[in-house]
């Protein structure tokens, strides 16, 4: 029995679809007005790896994972750089893409863009003012008032008091609504801004609107999985459930967050001067490395990224490739793989990848010892279960050699010629240089073999 920890609960409680053998899940996108940094990478990461475990179980899932196309930032740089607001989300949502695919990440089922949405925002803000749950401020636009939901604050465990103490650091602060805390579903368009019509004149919508709409309408009533990182807790997901409880409709039934992550020991943050792209990081390091680092912490904790953690992980994907390569210079048949509960277990406990990559690797060292040991047999049925549970988790092995390996490659030549000239010094030289990278070299009858230790 697949078991999640659920937010607002705070437990952990038995995962029981709303349609039996089926799965939907909406997950916040990105809004597209720069690069994407490493918590997206994290995010999508996390999500894509539990839509591939549900996958990998059995499960039919429709994944959906929206794009909000219009919004402050959107069109504040749009102004700034001189472009169009449709412009600049078309050349950002490509770095974002390339990114992801980089990074194996399967691309949604469906994947809505808020400006293509606003007849069901707008009809979804309208039954809100119709029921007294929102109203409308000339000149301004339409709020939500949350006082008129008793619930409100449950979600994040915050009460009103707390709230309204607090206003100001996560929600809008004008003197012509209500209370503080309501919060904005329509906003009234200012000249030249990009702007849709509505029943309170053209404007745009807010951001929570659109993810309520959006799932509600793809997805329907009681969907099952709603995901996101753990800093949109409140005001987003808060708002999203309060929106779419106050307009009728049951919203999302289980609620999965991913944590945050520090780079070289502090929160990233551009003040620090440590924020690093997403491209960066791929584009000096093998983006599985990235994939693997992720699963190595827990999705709820606090995960650490730096050029230690990104070089050990790239070793470890060595690891996996350099089994790959040795599977078919050894000629390993393809056989059935063979025990996969250990990783079931583990994943479906809240999907523990760092103890699932701990099985995998304990299979890694078992290939590679049954292989020293000549026992063909084993060594194959370790590695096929070694290529299940790794497709599961979205990395792929490379039994070619990758770039970053061809100075090992070459080395390993040069040993070779050396042995065939019988200069056993400049051999055993070679021999030691390897080691002192960790790496192992196994002749076998099939030429030389090496693996990262």
């Amino acid at each position: 029995m697949l078991r999640v920890y659920d937010t607002p609960s705070r437990t952990k409680v038995d995962f029981v679809p709303s349609v039996e053998g089926h799965v939907s899940m909406y997950v916040c996108g990105p809004t597209p007005y720069d690069l994407p940094h490493l918590g997206h990478g994290r995010k999508e990461v996390v999500f894509d790896t539990i839509r591939r475990y549900l996958l990998w179980s059995g499960y039919a899932v429709r994944y959906v994972s929206n794009v909000t196309d219009i919004e402050d930032n959107i069109i504040a740089r749009a102004e700034q750089e001189g472009t169009s607001e449709g412009e600049l989300v078309r050349r950002f949502e490509g770095c974002f893409r390339s990114a992801f695919d980089r990074l194996n990440i399967l691309p949604p089922d469906d994947e809505p863009r808020a400006t293509e949405w606003i007849a069901p925002m707008t009809d979804l803000i309208s039954v809100l003012v119709t029921n007294g749950h929102a109203y409308v401020v000339e000149g301004q636009g339409v709020y939500f008032q949350v006082d008129t939901l008793p619930e409100y604050g449950s979600f994040s465990h915050r009460t009103l008091d707390e709230l309204l103490e607090s206003a100001g650091a996560r929600v809008d602060v004008d003197e012509r609504k209500r209370a503080p805390i309501d919060f904005v579903l329509w906003k009234t368009a200012k000249p030249g801004e990009p702007a849709w019509d509505s029943p309170w004149g053209p404007g745009r919508p807010g951001w929570h609107i659109e993810c309520s709409a959006m799932a509600l309408k793809l997805l329907g009533d009681g969907f099952d999985i709603h995901g996101g990182g753990n800093d949109l807790v409140f005001p987003h997901h808060e708002n999203e459930i309060a929106q779419a409880v106050a307009s009728g409709h049951e919203f999302a039934r289980y609620w999965l967050h991913n944590g945050m992550l520090n780079v070289n020991g502090e929160k990233m943050s551009k003040s620090l001067g440590n924020f690093v792209t997403l491209v960066d990081i791929l584009d000096r390091y093998d983006p599985r490395a990235f994939r693997l680092l992720v699963l190595q912490t827990h999705y709820r904790r606090q995960m650490e990224v730096g050029d230690k953690e990104l070089s050990d992980a790239e070793k470890a994907i060595g690891r996996l490739d350099a089994l790959a390569r040795r599977a078919r210079t050894e000629g390993l048949a393809s056989v059935a793989p063979g025990d996969l509960e250990p990783f079931r277990e583990v994943m479906d406990d809240d999907f523990d990848t760092p103890a699932a990559l701990a099985y995998v690797f304990e299979l890694v060292r078992d290939a590679n010892v049954a292989l020293d040991e000549g026992l063909h047999a084993t060594a194959a049925t370790a590695f096929s279960t070694v290529k299940v549970l790794t497709a599961a988790l979205g990395i792929e092995l490379r039994a070619d050699a990758p770039t970053a390996d061809a100075d090992i490659d070459a080395l390993v030549h040069k040993r070779e010629e050396a042995r065939r000239a019988k200069d056993w010094a400049e051999a055993d030289r070679i021999r030691d240089e390897l080691a002192a990278r960790d790496i192992f070299v196994e002749d076998t009858p099939r030429g030389p073999v090496w693996r990262r230790e």
